[in-house]
C-alpha cells in the first residue's frame, strides 16, 4: 500500500474541515441531557444549573472558552525538579538520625525538623553525619525558635548553606497558640542571616494553621499575604532593604486532593506576592513550600491517604511549588514507620523522575479553566487581605476577624461533610467495618482526638497541623480533620460489647431493593453500625419475624418507589408490632408508619446520631 505524502499545512489545524462548535450548541445538547433527569430549564439556564461554588464563593462553571481567560500576567518557577522535603518529628534523636540518613540516601533533598517534638539541644546528634552544605534544613520550633536557631547556626558555622529556613513565624505561632505577636526575635534572625548566611532564610509564613482551622483556599492565601506584608514592614523598619526583606521570607501552603484548586492556589499565591512586590519595589518571586493537607487525612482506612497525598503532591508540583512535603499515610496514627516514609518520598520521586511532572514550567498555564480559577481565587484572596489590613493588620485580625471568618467556613464545610456532599472515601463513603487496625508508636503525628481511644486510633500529640495546640489552646485557632466526626462515631461503635446493628427490611426481589439496601448499609457503616437484611420478599409477617430474630429496635425499609406504595405501610406496621422503636425508609416520600427517610444528600451524621440514641448507645 502506498501512503500519500502529507503536506505540513494539512497538520497545522487538526480541526480544519469540521464545523465550528458554538457555546449555544453545547447548551442545547446539555439541556437535552438534563431534561432526562427531570430538569425543566431552558438552554440559557444550563450553565447556571451546572455551576458549583467553592467555599470562597468562587464560581466553577461547567464550560470555559477563550473569552474566560484573564489578561493578568503569569508567574511561575523555572522547570526542573522541586525540592523533596521530608518532615521528621521523632523525639528519639537516634531514630530521627537514622530516618534522616535513609531519606537523604533515597531521594529526599531537604529536611524539615519539628523541634516542638525534638529537643533543639539534640540537633547535633540528629544532624550528625548530614552534609549541611548539600542538604538544606528547615526548622519548625514554635516558641523555641530562637533556641533552635542558635543551636543550628552553631552547627553551620563556617558552612556555605545551600538553602533552608530557621522557621521564625511569630504570627503563625500566635494563630496556633494564641501567644502574643513579638517579631523582635524573627527580625534579629533575619538580620543575622542577611549578614552572614546568604543562602539561609529566617522567616516562614506558615499558612497551615488557617487551612487546618477549616479555612478555604482564598482565606489561606489572604492570611498568608497579610502575614508576609507584616514581616516586610518589620524587616524594613529594622533597616533591611526591600530586596533583603523579600529574600528572608518563605511561604508554606497546604496541598489537597482537590487538584485544580491546589494548582490555582499556588499560582494565585505567586501572583499576589508579585503584586505586593510591585507596590513595595522589591523582587517578586515567592518561595513556596507545599505540604499535603493534614485536615484531609483519615485514621480509618488510612491506606486511602496514599491516594490523597499523591493527588495533592501532583497538584503541588504542577502548581509550581519550590518544595513539597508528602505526609506519610499513617501520620494520623502516631510516628510514621519506615515503609510510610518510603512511600511518601517515592511518591515524589515517581512524579519527578518517571512522570516528568517537573519538566514543564507552568503546565496548566493557558488552560481556560485554570487561568480563570486562578484569577478568581486571587481576586477573592486580595479582597480578604485588604479586609485584614483595614482591621489593623494580621496580628490585630487574629483577635476576632480571622477566627470568626474561619469558623463560618468551617461550619459550611462541616455541613457539607455531614450531608456527604463532600464525601470522604473509607470514612463517610465505602467504609469497611472489617478493616484491620493499623498500629503506630504514639508520638507527634497529626492531631487526633477520638471520643473513645481504640486500637486503631491511639492518642497522639499534634504535629504540623497545630504546632503544639490540638485544641487551639490559649485562644489559638482550632485544628480540624474533615473525617473526625464520623470517626468519633466509629470509635464509639467499636467500643461497644457488641456492634450496634440496624435491620434492613428488603422488600421485593433482589433487583428492586439492592440499590437502596446498599446505600443504607453504606450510610450506617459510616458510623460503625452493622446491618442485617431480611432477604427478598413482601410478606410483612415474614419480614417482622426476621426483625425479631435480629434483636435490634431500629429498622430501615429498602425497595423501589413502586413497591413502597404497595407494601411500605403494611411492613412498617408489622415491624412496629414486632417491637421496632424507629422505622427508617431509604428514599424519599411519606408513608404511614415510617418515622424518617434517608437519601443521597441527607444529614448522614444526624441519621447516625439518632440511630445511636435509638439503640441506646451513649455518645
Amino acid at each position: 500500500m502506498t501512503v500519500p505524502p502529507v503536506e505540513l499545512d494539512d497538520l497545522a489545524d487538526p480541526a480544519a474541515g469540521f464545523p465550528q462548535a458554538t457555546r449555544e450548541q453545547w447548551r442545547t445538547l446539555a439541556a437535552e441531557v438534563l431534561r432526562r433527569s427531570g430538569w425543566e430549564g431552558s438552554p440559557d439556564e444550563v450553565e447556571a444549573a451546572l455551576t458549583t461554588t467553592t467555599y470562597d464563593g468562587v464560581a466553577v462553571a461547567p464550560l470555559y472558552d477563550a473569552a474566560d481567560v484573564p489578561s493578568a500576567p503569569r508567574t511561575t518557577r523555572m522547570p526542573g525538579p522541586w525540592d523533596v522535603r521530608q518532615r521528621h518529628a521523632d523525639p528519639d534523636p537516634a531514630a530521627t538520625r537514622e530516618a534522616i540518613h535513609a531519606d537523604l540516601e533515597n531521594g529526599v533533598t531537604s529536611l524539615w525538623l519539628d523541634l516542638n517534638a525534638i529537643d533543639p539541644a539534640a540537633l547535633p546528634a540528629v544532624l550528625d553525619g548530614v552534609l549541611l552544605d548539600l542538604a538544606p534544613v528547615v526548622l519548625d520550633a514554635g516558641p523555641r525558635t530562637a533556641e533552635a536557631a542558635e543551636a543550628f547556626l552553631r552547627l553551620a558555622e563556617g558552612v556555605a548553606l545551600p538553602g533552608g529556613n530557621l522557621g521564625a513565624d511569630p504570627i503563625g505561632l500566635a494563630a496556633r497558640t494564641g501567644a502574643p505577636v513579638d517579631t523582635g526575635a524573627a527580625v534579629a534572625l533575619a538580620r543575622r542571616c542577611a549578614a552572614g548566611h546568604p543562602g539561609l532564610r529566617a522567616i516562614t509564613v506558615n499558612a497551615l494553621p488557617y487551612h487546618d482551622a477549616g479555612g478555604a483556599d482564598a482565606e489561606e492565601l489572604g492570611c498568608s499575604v497579610a502575614t508576609g506584608v507584616a514581616y516586610l514592614r518589620a524587616l524594613t523598619d529594622a533597616g533591611l532593604t526591600a530586596e533583603q526583606a523579600f529574600g528572608q521570607i518563605e511561604f508554606r501552603y497546604a496541598a489537597t486532593a482537590d487538584q485544580f484548586l491546589t494548582i490555582a492556589k499556588l499560582r494565585a499565591a505567586r501572583r499576589l506576592w508579585a503584586r505586593v512586590a510591585e507596590v513595595v519595589g522589591g523582587p517578586g518571586a515567592q518561595l513556596q513550600h507545599a505540604v499535603t493537607s493534614s485536615a484531609m487525612m483519615t485514621v480509618r482506612d488510612p491506606w486511602v491517604n496514599m491516594l490523597r497525598t499523591t493527588v495533592a503532591c501532583f497538584a503541588a508540583g504542577v502548581g509550581g511549588a519550590d518544595a513539597v512535603t508528602v505526609q506519610p499515610f499513617d501520620a494520623c496514627l502516631g510516628l510514621p514507620d519506615a515503609f510510610a516514609r518510603r512511600i511518601a518520598r517515592n511518591t515524589q520521586s515517581l512524579l519527578v523522575e518517571e512522570a516528568n511532572v517537573a519538566r514543564v514550567a507552568d503546565p496548566t498555564g493557558g488552560s481556560w479553566y485554570v487561568e480563570r480559577l486562578t484569577a478568581d481565587l486571587a481576586a477573592r484572596a486580595w479582597a480578604w487581605f485588604q479586609e485584614i489590613e483595614r482591621a489593623g493588620g494580621m496580628a490585630a485580625a487574629l483577635e476576632r476577624l480571622v477566627p470568626e471568618r474561619l469558623a463560618a467556613t468551617r461550619a459550611r464545610r462541616a455541613d457539607a461533610i455531614a450531608h456527604r456532599r463532600d464525601p470522604i472515601t473509607g470514612v463517610s463513603e465505602f467504609p469497611d467495618l472489617k478493616e484491620r487496625p493499623v498500629f503506630r508508636r504514639p508520638g507527634p503525628g497529626l492531631a487526633v482526638t477520638p471520643a473513645v481511644k481504640t486500637r486503631a486510633t491511639p492518642a497522639v500529640t499534634p504535629g504540623p497541623a497545630s504546632g503544639g495546640a490540638s485544641d487551639g489552646g490559649r485562644g489559638g485557632l482550632p485544628v480540624t480533620r474533615y473525617a473526625e466526626e464520623f470517626e468519633a462515631l466509629r470509635d464509639i461503635a467499636d467500643a461497644q460489647p457488641s456492634r450496634p446493628t440496624v435491620f434492613l427490611a428488603t422488600i421485593g426481589p433482589v433487583a428492586a431493593h439492592t440499590a437502596r439496601a446498599t446505600f443504607a448499609a453504606n450510610l450506617f457503616a459510616a458510623g460503625g453500625v452493622a446491618t442485617v437484611t431480611s432477604g427478598p420478599g413482601t410478606d410483612p409477617d415474614a419480614i417482622a419475624a426476621a426483625f425479631r430474630d435480629c434483636g435490634t429496635p431500629v429498622a430501615c425499609l429498602c425497595s423501589s418507589d413502586r413497591l413502597y406504595g404497595e407494601h411500605a405501610a403494611a411492613v412498617a406496621a408489622a415491624l412496629r408490632e414486632a417491637g421496632a422503636r424507629t422505622v427508617w425508609l431509604a428514599g424519599k416520600g411519606e408513608y404511614e408508619g415510617v418515622d424518617a427517610t434517608l437519601y443521597a444528600g441527607c444529614d448522614a451524621l444526624g441519621v447516625l446520631r439518632a440511630t445511636f440514641d435509638d439503640l441506646g448507645v451513649a455518645r
